[in-house]
């Protein structure tokens, strides 16, 4: 992960954001969906503000938030057969690609794959939807070094609300404690240069 905060701020342009927090889905049944982003996408259920007076669910994992939001008029969805590459997605990157394969066909869903090129660099996709037509992606992204288009430099993010959910989970959250552990800062074993310095990231997986 990269963070322009810095630049951002010395120019007085962009907002001083410091990382993503979280994706809200809207669902026709959440309890459909928690079903899907627990045992198919391994996200946590976590404590949701009880002042809420709709019907949703939180859940966390890999350094991210996933809130879902009862849809007010769930017939008013319409079931989505074709898995297109080029729509609304979230992507996730993944250590075995063979591995989440084998698991989807274990599970039944509907998936297509596709494969990038870029400088003889391979980088594997896999899409497929959730319960209600959202896209997710699988991918080993990694692979590909973030090389910015213009004169830019990057300065290195902290995994914050990581960090703060390891801190504040309860002993029955140790999953969540485990996963928000993993949010570490690394070195790239390929370092990169970027703008003739280098270049290091964090991973959350």
């Amino acid at each position: 992960m990269v963070n322009t905060t810095a630049a951002s701020m010395a120019s007085g342009g962009m907002l001083p954001l410091a990382s993503l927090n979280h994706i809200s889905v809207v669902c026709r049944s959440v309890e459909e969906s928690l079903h899907f982003y627990m045992n198919v996408l391994g996200f946590v259920p976590i404590r949701r503000p009880g002042s809420f007076n709709f019907n949703g669910a939180w859940l966390f994992n890999y350094g991210i938030g996933i809130h879902l939001l009862q849809s007010e008029d769930p017939k008013s969805f319409h079931e989505k057969t074709e898995i297109n590459p080029k729509d609304n997605h979230i992507s996730f990157q993944c250590e075995s690609m063979v591995a989440v394969e084998r698991r989807l066909k274990e599970l039944g869903i509907s998936y297509i794959q596709r494969c990038v090129e870029e400088g003889g660099i391979y980088v594997d996709q896999i899409f497929f939807h959730d319960p209600d037509g959202f896209m997710i992606e699988i991918c080993n992204c990694d692979n590909l070094p973030v090389v910015p288009l213009a004169d830019h430099t990057f300065t290195v993010a902290t995994c914050k609300r990581a960090a703060t959910a390891a801190v504040q989970a309860p002993p029955l959250q140790a999953t969540v404690t485990a996963a928000a552990a993993q949010c570490v800062s690394s070195v790239s074993k390929t370092m990169q240069l970027v703008s003739g310095e280098e270049a290091s990231h964090i991973s959350c997986m």
